[in-house]
């Protein structure tokens, strides 16, 4: 789980993600929730209809002074509304923030000329200018409300806040000017109202205003199912109530509670965002952040990377802290706190969520080194390579702790730094976990045998959770440490009875040991003895048995070493494939090479012994059937067919010391081979003569 800023705190001050990214409010319930909502906004609705159908209940009630002090004091919490919010836009540069502000800068300033014009406190009379100046501010307010639900582009975002001074001398202008011609008495708005000329007029600027209102709303609530919010949800219901302020003033009676009924409107309207935004206040401790969850999605999304970042910075300064640096933490938090406006306590917050994340993104990269001895166990890789690698990777994950592997070696618990501590052999001797002070043994076993001790160490001990994981760690060295004691003896078994790369093959892929096989490329190396039955006749079994051991000995590593093949031994015979199992492109001038060298070490091995038969060699290159013949219970890899029996043939025309190539070896080596040309030989199985070479040397590349 990764943890967001605010996602693991939902009290702290100015790196409030819960206004930028709030907990989402789908779930059980949630459609109660709406038909709620649904209720609240339409009871007045509700009540204007009843109003307006039972003209017995819209009451009077005339009182100017209430009126004045009532509406100037709504219109006073609105403007004051827009001056926050507006600052909030100047902060983080979000034109969405801005144009809101307008709204309700426009709305409050003209309901405050409303409350300014109330007959008989400022003005002796009303006049049109007490009539029309709400429903004039509100529609201007629509405006603005309706452009504050586009999602700008940074480039429109950038041309709003470049001239947002223009906007608001704008506003204040019209404010003015209005305020100059309805009080001081200038035409048109110095007349008595008409009651038909204003009903029309008001009838124009509901619809309009009603629907710029209603489609900024209808956007607003797409913001709010996509990131909940409670100020965006505040400026939503506003919307709504200021687009039914409108509708009421439509049906409304002067002085009337239908008339009363469109000031209440627009007192909740403000009262709504207020009262959130002071909740919001009162749960964070600060006034900045409270209205970003109204900003733009780029907004939003600069607001995540600062948190990020923030969080990012406290995870380093904990991360120091715990490798010794005690100092790290304390001018992280100062310059959070300078940057966000975080008390302390939030601070505090804030730490314990960067620690949180910390030691959960170790665990997570210590979770990681798992998996990678996971698949170090798959590798063939010598005892002393693994427990190197090992140790490297436990060193890694707990890089602040000191941590070593010891082997039994010879019944003796044996650490390559040291003597083995009392708790390490404790854990050998009871094949559990031992911690002891600072120090924690955990046992190595193969096969359910101790076999060795993992020794971590730690100033004031490890956590549960460090415990497990290293507990965990330790079984899977045991594993490692089993396969690979187990893969370097069926090595070791079966590079003792087939070509290594056959074993390797095999070690991969079992798959590969099934019967049959392929038709591919190869050459085919035979090699025996001229002369073995005189002298194996007047030769001791043993004595026999040593001049093969010593001649094989001597010949396989020279095939290996070319990267043949050594695919069967029959008597005094070798039989040696090349690019099989592996693809060889220059197969046959390796083959050559290995006959030549063969003599070399055969000669070399039969020095002093004058009696010692030598190998003669025949090679040959063409298709053969590669692949595993013989039945379910025994097998084995061999090449046969034609280019085979060409081989043996071949093997059987050269004199002891001689390497004789057919015409298919002749091709593939061409000029890097010297042959001496035997013209050609008539063979038994083939019914036309085929060509013979004697090979005396390959050409120097």
């Amino acid at each position: 789980m990764r943890t967001t800023p605010c996602s693991t705190r939902v009290t702290t001050g100015r790196c409030p993600m819960a206004a930028a990214q709030p907990t989402s409010v789908v779930g059980r319930g949630s459609a109660m929730r709406v038909v709620v909502w649904l209720l609240h906004v339409a009871a007045p609705m509700l009540g204007l209809w009843l109003l307006i159908a039972r003209p017995e209940f819209d009451m009077r009630w005339e009182d100017r002074e209430a009126h004045f002090a009532l509406v100037l004091l709504t219109a006073v919490v609105g403007a004051v509304l827009g001056m926050l919010i507006n600052r909030a836009a100047l902060r983080r540069d979000d034109a969405r923030q801005f144009l809101v502000s307008l709204t309700f800068l426009l709305s409050a300033g003209f309901l405050g000329l409303h409350a300014l014009a109330t007959p008989g406190v400022l003005l002796e009379s009303a006049n049109t200018g007490f009539a029309v100046a709400t429903p004039v501010g509100l529609t201007l307010s629509g405006v603005t409300a309706a452009l504050s639900a586009v999602e700008w582009s940074e480039r429109g975002t950038a041309a709003i806040m470049r001239d947002r001074r223009w906007w608001l001398a704008l506003a204040w202008s019209l404010l003015l000017t209005w305020a100059v011609i309805s009080l001081a008495g200038f035409a048109p708005l110095d007349s008595p109202p008409d009651p038909a000329a204003v009903t029309a007029g008001q009838r124009t600027l509901g619809i309009v205003g009603g629907l710029l209102y209603a489609g900024a709303a209808l956007r607003y609530l797409a913001l709010y199912r996509r990131r909940p919010a409670v100020v965006l949800l505040s400026t939503l219901t506003a919307f709504v109530l200021l687009a039914e302020t409108l509708a009421t003033m439509v049906f409304a009676r002067g002085w009337q509670a239908s008339w009363w009924l469109w000031h209440v409107l627009m007192a909740l309207a403000f009262c709504f965002i207020a009262y959130s935004a002071h909740v919001q206040f009162r749960r964070e401790g600060s006034s900045v952040g409270l209205f970003d969850s109204i900003g733009l999605q780029q907004t939003v999304a600069d607001l995540q990377r600062d948190y990020a970042e923030a969080l990012e910075a406290m995870v380093d300064a904990v991360r120091r802290r715990e490798a010794g640096d005690d100092r790290a933490l304390a001018p992280a938090a100062a310059r959070l706190a300078e940057r966000f406006g975080l008390t302390e306590r939030q601070v505090d917050v804030l730490a314990r969520a960067a620690e949180a994340l910390g030691h959960e993104r170790e665990q997570a990269r210590r979770l990681g080194t798992l998996v990678a001895l996971g698949e170090e166990a798959s590798v063939i890789r010598a005892e002393d390579d693994l427990l190197g690698r090992v140790l490297t990777l436990a060193t890694d994950a707990y890089r602040h702790d000191r941590l070593r592997l010891g082997l039994l070696r010879s019944g003796e618990l044996s650490f390559s730094d040291g003597a083995p501590s009392d708790a390490s052999l404790e854990a050998l001797r009871t094949l559990a976990p031992v911690a002891a002070d600072d120090t924690l043994a955990l046992p190595l076993t193969v096969k359910g045998r101790p076999a060795g001790v993992l020794e971590a160490h730690r100033p004031g001990g490890f956590a549960d959770a460090d415990r497990a994981l290293l507990t965990s760690f330790a079984s899977q060295t045991s594993i490692a440490l089993e396969n690979a004691r187990l893969y370097h003896q069926l090595d070791g078994l079966f590079r003792s009875y087939m070509s290594p790369d056959v074993a390797t093959a095999l070690l991969a892929d079992p798959a590969q040991a099934g019967l049959g096989g392929e038709i591919t490329e190869v050459t085919v190396l035979m090699a025996d003895l001229r002369g073995f039955t005189p002298f194996a006749e007047r030769t001791s079994p043993d004595a026999v048995v040593a001049m093969l051991n010593t001649y094989y000995g001597a010949a396989v590593p020279v095939v290996l070493d070319a990267g043949g093949t050594v695919v069967q031994f029959v008597g005094d015979a070798m039989m040696a494939i090349f690019n099989a199992p592996v693809q060889q492109p220059d197969h046959a001038l390796r083959a050559a090479r290995a006959g030549l060298r063969l003599h070399e070490a055969i000669a070399a091995a039969a020095a002093g012994h004058d009696d010692w038969p030598r190998f003669r060699v025949g090679i040959n290159t063409g298709p053969a059937l590669v692949g595993n013949i013989g039945a379910d219970q025994m097998r084995n890899f061999t090449a046969i067919g034609d280019t085979t029996n060409l081989a043996a043939r071949l093997e059987g025309l050269a004199e002891p010391g001689q390497v004789v190539i057919g015409p298919g070896t002749r091709d593939c080596l061409w000029d890097d081979a010297v042959v001496s040309d035997r013209g050609s030989v008539a063979v038994k199985g083939k019914r036309d003569p085929v060509p013979v070479f004697v090979l005396d040397r390959l050409r120097k590349r």
